[in-house]
C-alpha cells in the first residue's frame, strides 16, 4: 500500500465585528480551542472591556466535525495525521483572512492576536510566519510550539501568557518554560497565573483589557 497526500481547495469560515467608534482601530484576532467554533472565541473577545473599540476577527479551524453530545458543528486546527501539511494549510488560510481584513478594513492598524488552548499554538505559528508586525498576543491555556525558533518568536513585541492554577493540560512546568522561552527571544512577557482551571476566566478578561489599553494607538 502506498500512502500519498494531495493538495486541494477548501473554504474556511471567519467572523468579523466592526469597532463601535469610527477612526483607526486595532485588529484583534482570535483562534479558538479544540472542539469549538469561531463564535465561541468571538464571545471571549467581546467580554474584554475595551474590545468594542477594536475590529474583532475570529477565525475558525479548517477541520470541522460534529460535537457528539450536541450535534453542533465544531472544529480543530489539526491532528497528528499529516500534521506538517495541516500547519502549512492553516498558515496559508490565516494569511488569506488577514489579507481580506487589510484590504477591506484596516491596512495600517495595530495587530493583536489571541488564542485559547489549541488555538494558542496556531496563534504563535501565525505570529512567527506572517510578514505583518504583531504588536501583541494573548495566550490562554496553551503552549508555544516547540519548533518555532527564537528569531521567529521575536516577531511578537509583547505577550500576555495566562494559566489556571488547576489546569491539568497546560501545566505549571510548561507555563514556566514558555515564559522563559519568550523572554530569551527578547519578547516582553506578562505572565498571569490565576485561580482556576482550563478556562478563559474573569481574571484573564481583566488582564486582557489592560493589555489592550497599553496597545491602543
Amino acid at each position: 500500500m502506498i500512502e500519498r497526500a494531495i493538495a486541494t481547495g477548501t473554504h474556511g469560515r471567519f467572523l468579523l465585528e466592526p469597532p463601535s467608534v469610527p477612526g483607526p482601530a486595532p485588529v484583534l484576532v482570535g483562534f479558538h480551542g479544540y472542539g469549538e467554533d469561531a463564535g465561541v472565541q468571538m464571545e471571549r473577545l467581546r467580554r474584554i472591556p475595551g474590545a468594542d473599540r477594536c475590529l474583532l476577527v475570529s477565525i475558525q479551524g479548517l477541520h470541522r466535525f460534529y460535537q457528539r453530545r450536541t450535534n453542533e458543528v465544531v472544529a480543530s486546527w489539526m491532528t497528528r495525521q499529516d500534521r506538517d501539511l495541516a500547519i502549512a494549510d492553516n498558515l496559508a488560510y490565516v494569511e488569506t483572512v488577514l489579507d481580506v481584513v487589510d484590504r477591506e478594513h484596516s491596512r495600517e492598524a495595530r495587530l493583536i492576536l489571541t488564542g485559547f488552548s489549541q488555538g494558542v499554538a496556531m496563534m504563535f505559528r501565525t505570529a512567527a510566519a506572517t510578514s505583518r508586525r504583531v504588536d501583541g498576543a494573548i495566550a490562554v491555556g496553551g503552549d508555544v510550539p516547540p519548533e518555532i525558533e527564537p528569531s521567529a518568536l521575536a516577531h511578537v513585541r509583547r505577550v500576555l501568557v495566562c494559566r489556571g492554577s488547576r489546569d491539568e493540560w497546560y501545566t505549571s512546568e510548561i507555563f514556566g518554560r514558555d515564559v522563559q522561552r519568550l523572554r530569551d527571544a527578547g519578547v516582553i512577557v506578562d505572565p498571569l497565573e490565576f485561580d482556576g482551571g482550563h478556562e478563559w476566566s474573569e481574571e484573564v478578561v481583566q488582564a486582557a483589557s489592560g493589555f489592550l489599553r497599553e496597545r491602543r494607538p
